[in-house]
């Protein structure tokens, strides 16, 4: 097992695990079904809440013998740890596990139940593409010395955060699209992109495509993006007032995003505070600490030493 500072726990090994980490026993209702051997890749997802001490009654909506989801070899199977699935598998099997902090990819709760409905196939595109590589990303990290285990985890939570954001049909995970936006103050998870992908226009995909390639640009402002696309910076800010946002509040929210994971990737051991903001554009350390206290309530000496304690004690 490989347990790193983000808060990460890869496991990988060819023996048949009994079950899947969790936090109780396996819920009767979630059930994971497989004829074939191979080797399966689960994604445990923790968040701050913790079950209750006497687990309720399974809902309607989730019989007891709900016919479970089936899954085939080299599928990517997400799920809750709060309610971790029973396993139904008829031949020996190779399982390689990431338990991932929910927020660390930028995911609420309603998130999470979503995506432990939807397994990412193998046979899909992006299964075909990235489930090998989260594979060989796992042993690759558990061999590594601490240093480079600890990039390779983050490129696995990366690649899990592509996944995510794939299977919720959103720009980014987290994203509300049209049930509500996620612009709620000190909320410290990952902000969206405007609306829902897809529903937006063509031009704004591409802005949003370029800021995201820009965010290191200190010069980076609504002047320079609206150049860049040959449109009026009037009509800029009309496309991002239409999905209830603006231009400078998405630039600042992604940037702040950008510096929290760093914090917590490197800890007190890498980077100054200063120079993680001005990596990311901030040119003020004053100015940095003030907006991500605003964002976030803490300062970011606050989120680094707390992030780091977290990471450190592992899951509770």
């Amino acid at each position: 097992m490989c347990r790193t500072r983000l808060g990460v726990e890869i496991t990988t090994g060819e023996e048949t695990p009994a079950r899947l980490p969790g936090e109780t026993s396996p819920h009767p209702a979630h059930r994971l079904l497989a004829r074939d051997g191979g080797e399966y890749l689960f994604v445990g997802l923790r968040s701050g809440a913790r079950p209750a001490p006497a687990a309720p009654a399974p809902a309607a909506q989730e019989p007891v013998d709900a016919p479970g989801l089936r899954l085939a070899p080299g599928d990517v199977c997400f799920y809750d740890v709060h309610r971790a699935p029973e396993l139904d598998f008829r031949e020996p099997f190779r399982a390689t596990t990431f338990l991932v902090p929910a927020d660390l990819l930028g995911l609420v709760d309603s998130d999470v139940r979503r995506l432990a409905r939807k397994p990412v196939a193998r046979s899909s595109r992006l299964g075909a593409l990235l489930s090998p590589l989260l594979s060989d990303l796992a042993r690759a990290t558990a061999e590594a010395r601490p240093p480079v285990g600890e990039m390779l985890a983050w490129n696995a939570v990366n690649l899990l955060a592509t996944l995510a954001a794939e299977q919720l049909g959103t720009a980014a995970p987290g994203t509300r699209g049209t049930h509500g936006s996620r612009d709620t103050p000190g909320a410290p998870g990952t902000p969206g992109a405007p609306g829902a992908a897809g529903a937006h226009s063509p031009v704004l995909e591409r802005v949003l495509e370029y800021v995201e390639l820009q965010l290191t640009d200190p010069d980076l402002s609504p002047e320079t993006i609206a150049r860049a696309h040959h449109i009026s910076v009037r009509y800029l800010h009309k496309l991002f007032k239409d999905e209830g946002t603006t231009v400078g509040r998405w630039i600042l929210r992604r940037r702040l995003e950008e510096c929290r994971r760093d914090l917590m990737r490197y800890g007190r051991g890498g980077r100054t505070i200063a120079a993680v903001a001005a990596r990311w554009g901030f040119l003020s350390a004053t100015h940095f600490s003030r907006v991500f206290r605003s964002a976030y309530g803490m300062s970011p000496r606050e989120w680094r030493d707390t992030a780091g304690r977290a990471a450190l004690s592992g899951p509770r």
